[in-house]
């Protein structure tokens, strides 16, 4: 589901693991390079975020809120466009709901994206749809979607 507001975006999948699983999914690179366009995050609780992509084009953001296995917020730069990295940064919350029946309930928010039109338009829809389906297929399956 993905609902499109001017500055907020928000999508939802329900994914048959533990809320454990789909947190490695989330803060690890060697996981993370199987599903987001090939790029290595590593999301620490020291505040930082990282992210290299096979281009060698690596980018750092503050994190916001670490509370595994529930809950990741941090900034957002869109780095891989020149246009696009010198808009704001925005702001992604990530939050991890365990379900009866083995599965959890994952939501992203994608907001503050008011001053970041390029990025808005870059992330919402397919661009989040595209990762957020990446991860339930490799934490679900251990394979990624290419």
């Amino acid at each position: 589901m993905s609902t499109t507001i001017e500055s907020t975006q928000v999508y939802q999948v329900f994914i048959k693991a533990s809320a454990e699983q789909i947190w490695q999914a989330i803060v690890d690179p060697e996981l993370t390079v199987q599903y987001f366009h090939g790029v290595r995050i590593t999301v620490t609780a020291d505040e930082r975020r990282s992210s290299m992509a096979g281009d060698g084009v690596a980018n750092g953001s503050r994190v916001l809120e670490f509370d595994p296995p529930r809950r990741l917020i941090h900034e957002w730069s869109s780095y891989y466009d020149e246009e696009m990295a010198k808009e704001p940064f925005s702001r992604v919350t990530w939050e991890i709901e365990p379900q009866e029946g083995g599965y959890c309930l994952l939501t992203l928010v994608h907001d503050q994206l008011a001053g970041s039109p390029k990025t808005a338009a870059s992330v919402g829809g397919r661009g989040w749809m595209f990762v957020l389906s990446g991860l339930k297929t490799l934490v679900e399956t251990g394979k990624g979607l290419a």
